[in-house]
């Protein structure tokens, strides 16, 4: 693949990174364009089978992004919930990160019966016409939907099943770890926990501690505008409180999106630290 793409770059100072980088940067939503070339991290598929599927559910197909080990398995499986932009190009990526270190990792395409999130110019337009419309009911539905596809893809060993998620999708982390008993673990990060409630989200995390089935690892910023401390305290109050085995992070000084590497919210420190503390914690807990 490294040839292929060497044979294509311009006989100039473009470099190989830059030309991945390029590409790569068509792939986000319009929400965050443009994206920070400097800090996003690419990650090949070289040694991986990877690249979009279909995951059938009972209300039609759903379209996903899939990356594992091109040989071996079955792998255990991870579940990757999107950030509110959707699958775009840095969920893919984390997909690939995953699959490099051995597993089965699928991110289901959440918002696709409402519509396109990469296409929304701004992040109250995305929220207020189309993420608001997303039933929390269809997302853990898709989710048990993907784990079945996973398994009956004879590559993926759900008995070994983690679940991350980022932003939106570290809210969806707490709340699938209360849907699904069989879910052996998850790191949550950065997902609200006590929030507003409407039709379509009626519970948030902290409601649905006591009902909680796997230990979850939540990575939560200090700084995050959108998350305040205060109830990442009540979320850690009522875990210990409840007996689970689960643990929240919270980095000091640090934003929202910290592991978000497209954007200027990235902080490498946190962010490589939270990735060893994800690993190890599937690791530790069975997958």
């Amino acid at each position: 693949m490294k040839q292929e793409i060497d044979s294509l770059l311009p006989r100039n100072d473009y470099t190989r990174r830059e030309f991945l980088v390029a590409a790569a940067a068509s792939g986000f939503a319009l929400a965050v364009q443009p994206v920070s070339a400097e800090t996003m991290i690419v990650t090949d598929t070289e040694g991986l089978v990877a690249g979009d599927v279909k995951i059938p559910t009972s209300s039609g197909d759903i379209p996903g992004y899939r990356a594992m080990p091109a040989a071996g398995g079955p792998f255990g499986t991870v579940l990757v919930v999107q950030e509110i932009f959707g699958v775009h190009e840095h969920i893919k990526d984390i997909c690939r990160r995953l699959a490099k270190v051995g597993y089965f990792a699928v991110a289901p395409e959440l918002y696709f019966r409402q519509g396109d999130p990469t296409k929304y110019p701004g992040v109250p337009e995305l929220v207020k016409e189309l993420v608001s419309k997303v039933p929390d009911t269809q997302v853990m539905s898709d989710l048990d939907a993907t784990v079945g596809w996973a398994k009956a893809s004879g590559k993926a060993d759900v008995s070994r099943l983690a679940i991350t998620g980022f932003c939106y999708g570290g809210r969806i982390v707490w709340l699938y770890a209360a849907h699904n008993p069989k879910l052996t673990t998850g790191v949550a990060w950065y997902g609200r926990l006590i929030t507003d409630k409407t039709e379509n989200q009626p519970f948030h995390p902290y409601d649905v501690v006591d009902k909680i089935n796997a230990p979850i690892l939540g990575l939560y910023g200090g700084a995050d505008q959108g998350i305040p401390n205060d109830t990442v305290d009540k979320m850690k109050a009522a875990l210990k409180a409840g007996g689970k085995p689960s643990e929240i992070i919270l980095y000091p000084d640090t934003p929202h999106a910290f592991n978000a590497d497209y954007r200027p919210s990235y902080r490498k420190e946190a962010a490589e630290d939270g990735w060893k503390r994800m690993l190890s914690w599937f690791k530790k807990n069975g997958v």
